[in-house]
C-alpha cells in the first residue's frame, strides 16, 4: 500500500513537472510571437538601434518655430546634435549646408541640427543663444537649428560626443547614427541608402 501511494506520488510530480515544462514552451512560443509582431510597421519599438522608432521631441528653432520630429514623417532627416565650440562640428557645418543647398529639396530631406544649448558655455540662456545665433550667422546656415536648452533631446538620444548624427528614413525609422563630422560625400551616400 506505501508502495502504491509512493509510486502514484512520484507519477503525479513527473506529470506536473512535464505540464509546467509544457506551459513554458507555450509561453515561450508566445513571447516569439509577440516579439516578432512589435516590430511590425507601427508597433516597432522606440530606441536608438537600426530599425527603432526614434524618441519623439518638439523643439524651438532659432526663429521661434517648434519643430516635432514625428511631424517630419514622409522626409528622411538627418538629425544632427551639436554645440559651438566644438570643432569637429564646426569641421562639418559647411559641408551639411551644401548639402542642404544642392540635394535637399530633390533628395526630399530635412536637416535638423539640434544644438545641446544646455552644453553651451556661456553663463547665461540669452548669452547661450546669442552665441548659437552668432554661430548660424557665421557659417550662413540655412536649415533649421533646433534649441535643447533642457538637454531633453540630448539625453534621449543618449549623446556622449559630439556631433552625433541619426539618419532617419521617410518612414519614420532609425537606419543609421554616426559620430563624428561628416562631409558631403558621406551624406549623400548615407541618405541615398534610405527608403
Amino acid at each position: 500500500m506505501k508502495k502504491n501511494i509512493g509510486l502514484l506520488i512520484v507519477v503525479l510530480l513527473v506529470a506536473a513537472m512535464i505540464g509546467t515544462y509544457v506551459k513554458q514552451q507555450i509561453d515561450k512560443d508566445r513571447e516569439i510571437e509577440t516579439a516578432s509582431l512589435g516590430k511590425e510597421m507601427d508597433e516597432r519599438k522606440i530606441g536608438l538601434n537600426n530599425g527603432d522608432t526614434p524618441p519623439d521631441f518638439t523643439l524651438t528653432s532659432l526663429d521661434g518655430k517648434d519643430v516635432t520630429l514625428s511631424e517630419l514623417r514622409g522626409k528622411k532627416v538627418v538629425l544632427n546634435f551639436w554645440a559651438t565650440w566644438c570643432p569637429p562640428c564646426k569641421a562639418e557645418m559647411p559641408h551639411m549646408q551644401n548639402y542642404y543647398e544642392q540635394n535637399a529639396k530633390k533628395d526630399n530631406v530635412e536637416i535638423i541640427a539640434v544644438n545641446l544649448t544646455k552644453a553651451e558655455r556661456d553663463v547665461t540662456e540669452d548669452a547661450k543663444i546669442d552665441s548659437v545665433m552668432t554661430f548660424k550667422e557665421s557659417f550662413k546656415l540655412t536649415f533649421p537649428i533646433l534649441l535643447d536648452q533642457k538637454n531633453s533631446a540630448g539625453f534621449a538620444y543618449q549623446v556622449i560626443t559630439i556631433p552625433t548624427t541619426y539618419f532617419i528614413d521617410s518612414n519614420g525609422y532609425i537606419r543609421r547614427a554616426i559620430t563624428g563630422p561628416m562631409n558631403v560625400e558621406m551624406l549623400k551616400s548615407y541618405v541615398d541608402a534610405m527608403d
